[in-house]
């Protein structure tokens, strides 16, 4: 069958095979001329090298901006890992802070109920804060002391900083504490240094509310709020807060007591008032005036002249 003239010859295969044997060729020379020992051969490389390798930069530009590439590429995963351990780091740092601040507040709060100037009259039993009420309507805690520790129902609570509030409840081994935010809570105080009386009462939220201030005139935001003692509840002194304005327009208290990190409570022993049960003793008696005349005795009466 006759070839068809107009059919496209297909000149690649020829011209591959021409190239692949002469890079063979090139290659084999190369190695034999790389493979002889000889002074001669030696500086024909030399020679070789030195004039083809510095034309050759054109060539070896991609595979040195490819390695570059790469070490870049591997330069910024180790980057990457560094970061990853470095936010591992700060995490555990922070964890590690956390802490701290933890332990700090427990060491000042301990050092606190070591070292606060009380009444000396006054002494105490700390203990420590197991659960609160968790109501949103009725704000106590429970402590680790009762009545083999000699607590009695009424004694006032503090944290080492301020007043919490009172013990109403008492147990073989524990004790409920009724906080000063709680509605049921009342506390006659003192603003100082107007010395203005008034009634702290609890309404469940975090600045309890300030009633039956004698004369709001005389105190401002940011006086001092201590128990007065008055119904012999609380003794006087124990700080309580500073006062505020709340965003009602009411007077309020900015308590000491840091309530959302109560740990450790001091129960104050407070001694029963003494009772008077003689008031007549105390009453002075009136001036004495002077003795009354007697009166003459029957038949003596008449002129002493006369007998």
């Amino acid at each position: 069958m006759a070839a068809d003239r107009n059919a496209q010859i297909d000149y690649a295969r020829p011209i591959r095979r021409i190239l692949i044997g002469g890079t063979v060729f090139v290659l084999v020379a190369l190695f034999v001329l790389w493979r002889i020992d000889s002074p001669r051969v030696e500086r024909m490389r030399a020679a070789l090298i030195d004039r083809v390798v510095p034309g050759f930069d054109w060539a070896m530009a991609p595979i040195t901006k490819g390695a570059e590439l790469i070490e870049g590429f591997q330069s910024y995963a180790r980057l990457a890992e560094q970061n990853q351990e470095l936010r591992r780091e700060l995490r555990q740092m922070k964890a590690w802070k956390e802490a701290a601040l933890q332990l700090e507040q427990e060491n000042a709060k301990l050092l606190d109920l070591n070292n606060v100037r009380l009444d000396p009259s006054l002494t105490y039993v700390t203990g420590v804060v197991m659960a609160d009420s968790g109501s949103p309507f009725r704000q106590s805690v429970l402590l680790n002391v009762g009545a083999r520790d000699g607590i009695l129902d009424g004694w006032a609570t503090t944290d080492g900083l301020g007043l919490v509030g009172r013990v109403s409840g008492v147990g073989k081994t524990t004790a409920r504490v009724i906080l000063l935010t709680d509605s049921n809570s009342r506390l006659p105080v003192t603003i100082q240094p107007s010395g203005q009386r008034a009634v702290l009462s609890g309404d469940n939220s975090s600045a309890p509310v300030l009633d039956f201030v004698e004369d709001p005139a005389l105190v401002r935001p940011g006086d001092r709020v201590v128990s007065s003692g008055d119904g012999g509840v609380f003794p006087a002194g124990l700080l309580v807060g500073h006062l505020a304005l709340g965003r009602d327009q009411r007077l309020r208290v900015r308590l000491a007591a840091e309530y959302d990190r109560l740990e450790f409570l001091r129960v104050l022993r407070s001694h029963a008032n003494e009772r008077i049960s003689d008031p007549g003793a105390l009453v002075i008696p009136g001036p004495v005036g002077p003795p009354p005349i007697p009166a003459p005795a029957a038949g003596t009466g008449g002129d002493p002249g006369n007998g």
